[in-house]
């Protein structure tokens, strides 16, 4: 396979995006990718990634290839179906000691979350674009939620709730395992006793 047919099956494999990190991983030079960028006129997403003109700029896609992060909280709901809207701003969770500087820069609502809970109801799921991101599970997103509730839309936390209860997904052993790791079981519980 030559080099041109590598990068080719690279994009293929990630829905039309060129990952200069993940070309250099194969191998391949940045010289050589350069090039190849300029000759099939891909444009710039980000640093280090390369889309071409027929693909849709995937935020939440992109923001989960070049940092350690979770989505969580309000985009959680809104990945999980469980709000109306779209979040007005890019929530997410990075582990405890991680530089989230630049995320806010970004304008992300960052939540730092201890190393022993930062993979507790880790899941992937597809954004609307097809692409795999990495989320909260919707029985840790409800306890985060609860965990805020001070700090949200009153209407946003009761729809979410109510669309929770109608899901088939949901696991509430795990939220009450959940709650009870992040110390906020009897909250929980009274939700829960109230939804249900």
């Amino acid at each position: 396979m030559t080099k041109f047919e590598m990068l080719k099956e690279q994009m293929n494999n990630n829905n039309g995006y060129l990952i200069v990190s993940d070309a250099v991983k194969s191998g391949i030079s940045k010289e050589y990718v350069s090039q190849f960028v300029k000759k099939e006129n891909l444009e710039k997403a980000a640093a280090g990634i390369y889309v071409d003109s027929n693909t849709w700029i995937d935020s939440l896609y992109i923001l989960s290839l070049k940092k350690k992060i979770v989505f969580s909280h309000e985009t959680a709901l809104y990945l999980h179906e469980l709000t109306e809207h779209e979040p007005d701003r890019i929530n997410l969770a990075i582990e405890k000691g991680y530089n989230a500087s630049n995320l806010r820069k970004q304008g992300c609502r960052v939540y730092t979350i201890s190393k022993d809970m930062f993979s507790v109801g880790l899941t992937t799921v597809k954004t609307g674009h097809g692409n795999t991101v990495p989320v909260y599970d919707i029985d840790r997103t409800v306890c985060d939620i609860i965990n805020i509730k001070d700090k949200l839309d009153i209407q946003l936390f009761q729809y979410a709730l109510k669309e929770y209860v109608k899901r088939k997904d949901k696991n509430l052993f795990n939220l009450m395992k959940y709650a009870k790791k992040i110390g906020i079981e009897d909250k929980v519980r009274i939700y829960t006793e109230v939804m249900l």
